[in-house]
């Protein structure tokens, strides 16, 4: 029964929504806005608690929300992570884990309306604002993203420059903005007439028709060294976006995994970004 519910929930909402559009257009576009960019998830679990707790160094205020910053301190290199959408900074535990082994200087933060961080919205140009913020005080050398936060990764920098950053990894980072509006189109039956309005929406909102906000273009951007990875199996972005993002870039690597998925969990994905990292 749960699964059935499931199933048919999302296309109860977008039908009250196309509903709504004909009552009050404004009204309908806002809270399909709204719900395009709020997280479901994120929220920080109680067996994540102790590791994120323990590392808590300060909250930063940062376009209107108090952000938490994690610090993990060492005499290295400075790393910054930066997660993605519906997580927090303890799905970087291994990785950290690892690389405090190597003396790195690490650092992580929690996106607005994500673990420990104030908000309830999140979308990459506000995501790309705050990581602008925490590079500026903590001038990391060195840039980890993984999907929504590999997104703000490039889009940080095509806005702002390279900001002293040696070197960037992306994760499972989706591409283009048009795909994600089709998969929501899609999960809440709306039609294209919908659509069309919530694309005017964004546009007036943030300056980009869909077709316009794509990670490849912005990656032409990047100056750093660049290591692009995505795994053949990920339902979340597809794997196009990875060779799409790595044509793009002026100095880039891509590393193309089997087995994996989005999360891209696994110790041969982990060896990948420290070798990357690690080189001169």
């Amino acid at each position: 029964m749960k699964k059935k519910l499931d199933k048919y929930i999302p296309k109860l909402i977008g039908l009250k929504l196309k509903v709504q559009l004909h009552i009050n257009k404004s009204k309908a576009l806002k809270n399909a806005y709204a719900l395009f960019a709020t997280p479901r998830r994120g929220d920080v679990k109680p067996h994540q608690t102790e590791f994120l707790t323990a590392h808590k160094k300060e909250v930063i205020t940062s376009n209107g929300h108090k952000i938490q910053v994690y610090h993990w301190e060492n005499s290295g290199p400075r790393l910054l992570f930066i997660h993605g959408w519906d997580s927090n900074t303890n799905r970087w535990k291994n990785l950290i884990e690892k690389f405090q082994k190597q003396a790195y200087d690490i650092y992580a933060f929690d996106a607005p309306a994500h673990g420990f961080s104030e908000g309830k919205m999140l979308h990459v140009p506000l995501y790309a604002k705050v990581l602008k913020d925490v590079i500026k005080k903590y001038q990391p050398d060195y840039l980890v993203g993984h999907s929504m936060g590999a997104m703000a990764v490039i889009y940080n920098q095509s806005l702002y420059g390279n900001q002293n950053i040696k070197k960037n990894v992306l994760l499972g980072a989706p591409c283009e903005m048009l795909d994600i509006v089709n998969d929501y189109q899609r999960i809440l039956g709306l039609n294209d007439n919908f659509i069309n309005a919530l694309e005017l929406f964004f546009k007036d909102k943030f300056g980009f028709s869909y077709a316009e906000f794509s990670m490849a273009q912005f990656a032409k951007d990047l100056t750093a060294e660049t290591l692009v990875i995505h795994d053949k199996t990920d339902r979340i972005a597809r794997v196009s976006s990875a060779y799409k993002i790595h044509e793009s870039l002026k100095n880039g690597e891509l590393y193309i995994s089997e087995g994996f998925g989005h999360s891209l969990y696994n110790s041969k994905v982990d060896d990948k970004v420290i070798y990357f990292i690690k080189k001169p």
